[in-house]
């Protein structure tokens, strides 16, 4: 199970974009791919983006409902980071149920960290079920500034 304090030290503030227009699901991934790399010395954007665009040709992370986990490994990243993407308009993302995509959770977990494997696969679990609740859904689109979005973000509960 992902704590609070744990989801803090993945996803800072200002890895949060709002209303962002982009044209194409690589451009989403771009943008994403900045936010990831900021404040990250020992990562580029391009590293980021070209570990994202592997991960998609693989297979594509849109779980439906217009929400996409993009997500990736990349050596020389430290530590599991996250950064959060809520689109003006909505755009296709190769999505299980087809539908377009206007809510993505990117994240990057070190490629050499041997026991984050684990923890990388606990933190998608985490996401997909957050991810799940229609109402989170709901207060995401209806947000009206990137601070209100990090709290409901922050402030997600799993129903147990």
């Amino acid at each position: 199970m992902l704590t609070k304090s744990e989801l803090e030290q993945m996803l800072r503030p200002e890895q949060v974009a709002y209303d962002v227009r982009v044209n194409s699901k690589k451009h989403a991934l771009e943008v994403l791919s900045e936010l990831l790399a900021a404040g990250s010395p020992e990562i580029t954007a391009p590293e980021v983006l070209e570990s994202l665009l592997a991960r998609e040709q693989f297979i594509a992370t849109g779980l439906g409902n217009g929400v996409a986990l993009p997500h990736g490994r990349l050596k020389g990243a430290k530590e599991i980071k996250a950064a959060f993407l809520r689109l003006k308009g909505d755009i296709a993302f190769g999505s299980l149920d087809n539908q377009p995509v206007d809510l993505l959770f990117a994240l990057l977990v070190p490629e050499d960290s041997g026991g984050s494997n684990e923890r990388y696969l606990q933190v998608l679990a985490y996401l997909a079920e957050m991810f799940s609740d229609s109402s989170l859904r709901d207060s995401m689109r209806g947000a009206g500034s990137r601070e209100e979005l990090f709290g409901i973000i922050m402030g997600w509960q799993p129903a147990r």
